[in-house]
This record gives C-alpha cells, sequence and structure tokens, in this order.
C-alpha cells in the first residue's frame, strides 16, 4: 500500500518527468514542491515506491521515473479531471463549427486532438451496422456515367461513381430512384445488403435497359454499405511518433504498422474498459497483446445517435495523462452535442 504522501512524490515524479525528460531526485523533489520535510523523508518515500515498482532509476546514483505501474497508479488516483481553458474549448469549437457531413467533422475531430495535444489522434466511426438509410440520390454525369450518393441517419453521407452504360431520361431516371427507395430507404444497413443480394440473386439478361442499370445502381450501393459495416478509424499526427521517439526504448516501427493497419488499434480501442466518466487508458505492458508495450492510449466515448464509439490518442508512456485525458474529454463532450444537434434538425 502507498501512504498519501507518498502518492503525492509520485504526481510530483510522474510530472517532472513528463515536463523535462529527466530522471527526478529528492532534493528537486524539495524544491519544486512544497512537501514540507527533508530530502531524507522524501528519499525514504521514493525507496517505499521503488520497493511497489512504481518508480525506477535508469542509471546507477540517478534520479526516478515512472514505471508503466506507476503511471498507471498516477493516472487511477487522479484528482477530478480539470476542466479545459477558455482557449482550449475555444480552439475545439474553432475547428469544428462549420463542419458537412459526419467525414468532415471526423476528419475536423483528429486534427483538433492532434494540434491540442501533440499525440497521434484516433476517432472511431459509429457502427453503421445499425444505421437506416434515409435517402438514395442519382446524379447522371453523361457517357453512362452515374454518381450514386447514400445518406443513412448517422450523418454518413458517401458517394460512389459508376458506369451504366447508357444515359436516362426523366421517366426512367425516377423509376429508377423508386425502386431503390423501395428497396432501401427506412431500413437498416444489414436489411438493406440483404435485400440486393436477393434482387441480384437471379438477373435477367432480358430486363429494359433500365432495370439492368438498375441492378449496377443496387451493386454499387451494396459496395458502400458494406463500407458501412466495417468498422474504421480516422487519425492524424503520425509524425507525432517521430518527434517523440526518444521516449521509446525500442523501434516505433510497430506502432507505424498498427497505425497503417488499424485493426490492432480497433481490437485495442473496443477493449479499453472505460469509467464512470467515458475516460479510459490503457499504459505500456497493458498493451503488450498488442504489441504496442512502450505506448498509452488515453480515450472517451462519444455518442453518435445512440451508437457509442470513441475518440482518444496514442503516444509513448511520458505523456501529460490530466491534460490529454481532459482533452480528449472535451473533444468528446463537444462531438456528441454536434451529432445531436445534426441528428434533431434532420
Amino acid at each position: 500500500m502507498v501512504s498519501e504522501r507518498g502518492l503525492q512524490v509520485l504526481r510530483a515524479i510522474v510530472q517532472d518527468y513528463v515536463d523535462t525528460r529527466e530522471p527526478v531526485g529528492s532534493k528537486t523533489i524539495v524544491e519544486r514542491h512544497a512537501f514540507g520535510v527533508s530530502a531524507a523523508t522524501i528519499r525514504n518515500d521514493m525507496a517505499l515506491l521503488e520497493d511497489e515498482e512504481l518508480i525506477v532509476a535508469p542509471h546507477t546514483s540517478s534520479g526516478r521515473v515512472p514505471t508503466d505501474k506507476g503511471y498507471r497508479v498516477f493516472v487511477d488516483h487522479l484528482a477530478e479531471i480539470r476542466p479545459l481553458s477558455s482557449a482550449q474549448r475555444s480552439a475545439i469549437a474553432s475547428f469544428l463549427d462549420g463542419s458537412g457531413d459526419l467525414d468532415d467533422v471526423l476528419v475536423r475531430t483528429v486534427r483538433a486532438l492532434t494540434q491540442l495535444t501533440g499525440q497521434v489522434a484516433i476517432v472511431q466511426y459509429p457502427s453503421f451496422a445499425r444505421a437506416n438509410v434515409t435517402h438514395v440520390e442519382l446524379v447522371q454525369l453523361g457517357g453512362g456515367r452515374m454518381l450514386v450518393i447514400v445518406v443513412t441517419d448517422t450523418g454518413r453521407v458517401s458517394q460512389r461513381l459508376t458506369f451504366v452504360g447508357e444515359d436516362f431520361d426523366d421517366t426512367d431516371l425516377a423509376h429508377i430512384r423508386a425502386r431503390l427507395g423501395t428497396l432501401l430507404v427506412g431500413r437498416p444497413v444489414r436489411e438493406g445488403l440483404q435485400r440486393i443480394a436477393e434482387r441480384l440473386e437471379v438477373p435477367d439478361a432480358q430486363a429494359p435497359a433500365h432495370e439492368r442499370a438498375t441492378d449496377e445502381i443496387v451493386r454499387a450501393v451494396a459496395e458502400e454499405l458494406e463500407e458501412f459495416r466495417q468498422d474504421k478509424l480516422v487519425m492524424a499526427g503520425s509524425a507525432n511518433l517521430a518527434r517523440s521517439e526518444s521516449d521509446f526504448r525500442g523501434s516505433i516501427y510497430p506502432l507505424l504498422e498498427a497505425i497503417e493497419e488499424q485493426v490492432t488499434l480497433l481490437r485495442l480501442m473496443g477493449e479499453m474498459v472505460a469509467d464512470e466518466q467515458g475516460l479510459a487508458a490503457s499504459i505500456g505492458r497493458e498493451n503488450e497483446a498488442f504489441g504496442l508495450a512502450e505506448a498509452s492510449v488515453v480515450a472517451s466515448d462519444y455518442d453518435a445517435t445512440g451508437s457509442l464509439a470513441r475518440v482518444g490518442v496514442l503516444g509513448p508512456t511520458r505523456m501529460d495523462y490530466p491534460t490529454n485525458l481532459a482533452t480528449v474529454r472535451a473533444v468528446a463532450r463537444y462531438l456528441t452535442r454536434m451529432l445531436e444537434q445534426d441528428d434533431n434538425s434532420r
């Protein structure tokens, strides 16, 4: 068990090490923090923290640095997360205000997060498997090309160009739109895919041209809906890993690989356990199963019209946990409000 003063000493070591990147000694703690005790007493507290494997000496006769376990205890014993300053909140608003569709909102979200934290920013797309298709629009571009636009009630808008072989008059185009509307609009993505599969089971080579064109368009819609079902991430700030490379004992390649492939990060983000505030942190060796034992992820839940997803940051274990947790929480809350307002306006 760590005493209350021991926790305060640990907090001082974490804060000073994050600020300076230098091992922290007892004399430094006495000079920088008002404990009201001697350096000898602080050394005793540090010895107990070292016995608990919360801090370690990276070199003989050096100061101490936090271990992964020490960071975990520090995060678990954080006082109430401080709210962001008005300047930080204004920065979030300036990044996100005026956003368009969901794709644009999430891109702006990760840009805001990486600017505010200096870490790799990550945001999960909401699960679209439960989304409902609200609109399918067709735009003829000439030369037999058709732009197919699909909208869901989660705010996702996607578009795909498909070749249908010829252009149609207004009557046939209206007929195709009506058939697509009957097939998909008002139905969940999963059900829409099922209905598309049933329609395409028995193609009719003798069908009228607009019916064959409808099948081509339906295939394009199916490809879009299939992408809706796939979990994916939006990320920004990968270059920040190179800037903090000295904080990693080994290579940053596993992190870059995880960012590129996404699957590992999706699993990790999905398995992190959030507290009652919707905040979660996974630190250092806790990520060993994912090949990310030298990295930490802090995240917060956001609500996309009833479907929870996560927004967070990835970086070295030597990170400013209080600020990063406060930032991801603030961004998640702002994102939730934006999506609620967009949902109510439809």
